[in-house]
């Protein structure tokens, strides 16, 4: 019964507590929602095995390293030529514009002088006690006054000599691959260098020249225009090539009348075949005459200034063997430096006359074409009895027409 009584004595406690102030109780906290359930998760994809590059091909790989080699010589000349054009001094400047501006009272005396120069690259005057240029370029009829056409000049040997030649009274053109062909090619390699051959000496080589050639196709574009066209050790190549014939007819059309093509190449020995002495660099000497009297020139003179009887023309690897190739490097190095650079052949070729037209030839015992002696006028009255039509005479048979070629 005590705890009865009690009960709402501690209910009026409480509503007297909230009646003086005291807080309010709390409100109830909501209880915190559930975490979605965890999204499932996908199955790993086994592992995908990468997929291998195929091999390349014997060819791809050769092209690989052709380009590499490639950017690899680009390299290299465009370090020669910084080299090139940095080793030229005033004082060899003033000496190459002297000389360009001197006037020589022939062909000989001018090349002396080049060959004296001190501007010349350096080792290239050595090479003269086998290349000879100063009685070649006489022998070959080079005069001051001659524009001539280098074809092939390759690192500009005869360049370096010709151009003082002919700067102040005569020309020097050369060929050259384009300069600005496609990178990956080596013949546009080629005209880079010659490119930057020329630009060493303004004053020396200003003037040269070059001619634009597509190699395997070879176009000049020069009819009758040049007196002297120098083919220096290039016949092989234009052999292996398959372009020898192109390149005859094109320097025929060049020259101009009676005027010479000259020849320094590598002398094959006297038995040799040419398909396979050319890819050692040799060529018969019999073949080549043969060749060029084939194909409108004219057999006009031989030097043997070029000569070198100690050449066995046998060596592994042609005649680059020998100096200043040096094929083979330091192998036999002393051996072949005594034998010196090879045999080779200087002929002097001239343009033979074209040729006659059939049937422009005058028939046999014809008189020259002396006009008639007018006949006196005839009276007015007779008309002077028409004389016969001449019979035509029996057309004279048109000459034989030149063999094809």
């Amino acid at each position: 019964m005590m705890r009865s009584l009690l009960r709402p004595f501690a209910v009026l406690s409480m509503l007297t507590a909230v009646a003086c102030g005291s807080d309010p109780p709390p409100p109830p906290v909501a209880p915190a929602p559930e975490p979605p359930p965890p999204a499932p998760v996908a199955a790993t994809p086994p592992p995908v095995e990468p997929v291998k590059a195929p091999e390349p091909t014997a060819e791809e790989k050769k092209k690989a390293e052709d380009l590499k080699r490639l950017q690899d010589d680009r390299a290299k000349m465009e370090e020669a030529a910084k080299a090139e054009t940095a080793r030229w001094t005033p004082e060899m400047h003033a000496e190459a514009k002297a000389l360009t501006e001197k006037t020589f009272p022939n062909g000989k005396a001018a090349a002396q002088a080049a060959v004296a120069a001190k501007f010349r690259k350096p080792g290239n005057a050595a090479r003269d006690k086998y290349r000879h240029p100063v009685e070649t370029l006489a022998f070959l009829g080079v005069k001051p006054s001659s524009t001539v056409l280098e074809i092939g000049p390759g690192e500009g040997w005869y360049t370096e000599v010709l151009a003082p030649v002919v700067a102040k009274q005569g020309k020097l053109l050369v060929t050259s691959p384009d300069p600005n062909g496609p990178a990956d090619s080596r013949a546009t390699l080629g005209g880079q260098r010659i490119q930057a051959f020329l630009a060493t000496a303004p004053e020396l080589y200003g003037k040269v020249q070059p001619v634009i050639i597509d190699g395997k196709a070879p176009s000049l574009n020069l009819d009758g225009t040049v007196d002297v066209v120098l083919i220096m050790r290039g016949l092989h190549n234009m052999h292996n090539n398959g372009t020898l014939k192109t390149w005859l007819a094109e320097i025929n059309k060049a020259l101009k009348p009676n005027c010479v093509l000259g020849i320094e190449e590598h002398r094959a020995k006297a038995d040799g075949a040419v398909d396979e002495t050319a890819k050692k660099g040799y060529m018969p000497e019999k073949w080549v005459i043969e060749q060029f009297e084939q194909n409108g020139f004219k057999l006009a003179g031989k030097s043997e200034v070029n000569a070198n009887a100690k050449d066995t023309k046998d060596y592994p690897d042609g005649v680059w063997t020998l100096p200043p190739s040096f094929e083979l490097k330091d192998k036999d190095h002393d051996k072949y430096a005594a034998i010196g650079e090879s045999d080779r052949m200087t002929l002097k070729f001239v343009k033979a006359p074209a040729p006659k037209t059939p049937g422009t030839a005058k028939p046999a015992g014809a008189k020259p074409a002396t006009p008639a002696t007018p006949a006196k006028p005839a009276a007015p009255a007779t008309p002077a009895t028409p004389a016969k039509p001449a019979t035509p005479a029996t057309p004279a048979k048109p000459a034989t027409p030149p063999a094809k070629k």
